[in-house]
This record gives C-alpha cells, structure tokens and sequence, in this order.
C-alpha cells in the first residue's frame, strides 16, 4: 500500500461470506449495519455488528469476520489524521437515532452509481461521521465548549440567514475565531458543514417526501431554485429530480 492510498478516506458498502477472514490495516475502519448481521472479533473483544450495533476497528488491529445470510454493510475507510480520538471510541457501539438517520442517507448516497461518487464529497460525509461518533461516545471532550454550542446552532437553524455569524454571537466567539476552531477541530470550515447539512436535510426532503423542490430549496435556506438545483448538483452529481426518482424508486 503507497501513502496515498494510506491517506485516502473510503465509503463503501459491501457484503461478506460466511468464512473467516483475518486481516488488519493501517487506518481506522468503521463498519455499519444496513442488513444482516456480522460476527466480528477485533483484538481479544467480539461482538456483532447488526441493527443499531457498529464496530470501530482501529489502525494495525487484527480482526476477523463471519458473516451469515444475506448481508450488507456501510465500511469506512478513515485515515489517522482524519479521526485523532479515534481510539477512544469503545470497539462496539450502539447507535443512537441521530446516528442511525446518518448511515440511512449514507447508503442512499453510496447506491447511486459509483462512476457518480465524488471523493471529496465522500471525505466530507466521513468527517462529519466521525465527529458524531466523537460527540456522542469519547469520554473526553478535547475541545473548546463554545465550539459544540455554535455547532449545534448550525444544525438547529441551517436554513436560516447568516446564521453563522449568528451561530459565533450565541457562542460568544467572534465569527474569525469560530472560523479558526471549526477548522482546527472539525478538518473543515463552518460554511462547509453548513453546505452539508443542507444538502443532507435536501436530499432526505427528497428522497422521503412529497414536497417540491421549491420548497425543499426554501427549507434548506436557498430562496432561489436554480442557486439550489446548480449547488445540489455539484455536490451530488444527479439534479434534484434525479435524487428523487432513484431514491423513491428504490424505496418501493
């Protein structure tokens, strides 16, 4: 393996056979339950991977699997610079709600046609996994509190106007310097995880209701179609339209 395959973060889904499998790898793996079940031992722990249960491998960790049935499974590939508390994650987890509606977009986004997937958008979605993660199941909090206050502003009114210069004054921070520990602990700047969360929240309206786009664009903070139909577009390589069909065609 050469470092750039060492540094690239991955999302895929995939299937496993009924055999045992040992291997280990030099980055972090998350493995996420959409189907099925997994037996998996990781070091001298085992466990199941199966509805709302996950395994988090870390790096240079032997590991092995058997899986029975039918089977499929969300596995992250995630580079150490990506995910510094990585290791403080307990080796199974149970997913809670937020978690669980997270992994359903996932694999919505990963069926599409795989000549489709954007790489930098797939990094971007693997950031914000891990930040969940993070959040919800280290037993340290190895940032500044200010920082989670602003962020979940940002997920509570994403769709409102300057919302994060909104986000900084109810933190109590100046917008640069939200802007620098954004950036410092979440590998991205605000505007980015505000641009995903309202292409999240977008692609959900679309693909689970029956809204118009126009209104679907006006709930994720855009008063223009087009700015919405050309933003969705870039990020996701399929038109709103398009995300609507396939999706709702696959949940039938």
């Amino acid at each position: 393996m050469n470092d750039s395959q060492k540094s690239q973060a991955k999302l895929c889904l995939k299937s496993y056979q009924p055999q045992v499998d040992t291997h280990q790898h030099e980055f972090h793996q998350l493995v996420l339950p959409v189907q099925g079940s997994l037996q998996i031992e990781i070091g001298t722990k085992a466990g199941t991977v199966q509805a709302q249960h996950a395994a988090v491998i870390c790096a240079s960790e032997s590991h092995a699997f058997e899986a029975r049935g039918d089977n499929q499974f969300i596995v992250a590939d995630i580079p150490l610079q990506l995910a510094p508390a990585f290791e403080q994650l307990p080796v199974f987890i149970q997913l809670d709600e937020n978690i669980n509606r997270y992994i359903h977009f996932l694999q919505a986004q990963l069926s599409l046609d795989p000549s489709q997937q954007n790489p930098l958008m797939q990094r971007q979605m693997l950031l914000l996994l891990v930040q969940l993660l993070d959040d919800r199941y280290t037993k340290t909090q190895h940032f500044d509190k200010r920082l989670l206050v602003a962020r979940h502003f940002l997920e509570q009114h994403f769709a409102s106007s300057d919302v994060i210069n909104n986000a900084a004054r109810v933190a109590a921070l100046s917008s640069r310097h939200l802007r620098q520990l954004f950036k410092l602990h979440y590998q991205m700047p605000p505007s980015q995880y505000l641009l995903e969360l309202r292409m999240q929240s977008a692609w959900q309206m679309l693909a689970h209701s029956t809204a118009s786009v126009q209104i679907v664009a006006e709930r994720c903070g855009y008063s223009s179609l087009s700015a919405f139909s050309d933003r969705f577009h870039k990020h996701f390589a399929h038109s709103p339209m398009q995300i609507r069909r396939t999706t709702q065609q696959q949940n039938v």
